[in-house]
């Protein structure tokens, strides 16, 4: 299997592919050998081999202990972590580009792309939540509380913060609305929490 970084990089070539996305997606919707990923995705035996064949070789498509083929969303996780540095580098350096105090704040509570723990004051916790608000959801667009979930449980890993209370601080600071199970983040959350 591939070093996390190559196979990061590799990744939008792997379904870059019309028949590898189908085969993927016939996983990920149960099919669960090679005969109901051809029929399921419409594609020739052939065709659903060599796809099953890359997607296996990259490590996100599996085969279970019952022989059934599998998404491997452990893979998925590996190759998230692994692009977090990228992404953290972009975070810092717009965190380098604020105006002192505030980047200073976000720099004490978030390291390496997580979240440490919230700070005890007031002021500071409104910068922190702000600064994950801004880098983690767009304004105006809706987010099922699922996918809110998964993008602050990425925040959550290595810190003393569950994803839950996160979530919860989130909407209590008005940087996320909740409506009927749906998330969204107001265009004017920018301007909440400045220090």
């Amino acid at each position: 299997m591939p070093s996390p970084p190559s196979a990061l990089a590799a990744l939008p070539a792997l379904f870059a592919e019309e028949s590898r996305v189908r085969a993927f997606a016939a996983v990920a919707l149960g099919a669960g050998d090679a005969a109901q990923v051809a029929r399921a995705a419409g594609l020739s035996a052939k065709e659903t081999a060599g796809a099953l064949r890359r997607l296996r070789e990259q490590g996100v498509v599996t085969s279970g202990d019952d022989g059934e083929l599998a998404v491997a969303h452990d893979r998925f996780r590996e190759l998230a972590r692994a692009g977090r540095p990228a992404a953290q580098a972009a975070r810092g350096s717009a965190v380098a580009g604020d105006d002192g105090r505030a980047g200073m704040i976000v720099r004490t509570f978030v390291r390496n792309g997580g979240l440490v723990r919230l700070p005890a004051r007031w002021t500071r916790k409104k910068v922190v939540l702000r600064h994950i608000a801004e880098q983690t959801f767009t304004p105006g667009v809706e987010y099922p509380e699922r996918t809110v979930d998964e993008k602050l449980r990425a925040w959550c890993e290595d810190g003393e913060v569950d994803h839950v209370t996160l979530r919860r601080h989130l909407v209590d600071f008005g940087h996320l609305r909740r409506r009927d199970g749906v998330y969204t983040r107001p265009a004017d959350s920018a301007r909440a929490g400045t220090a």
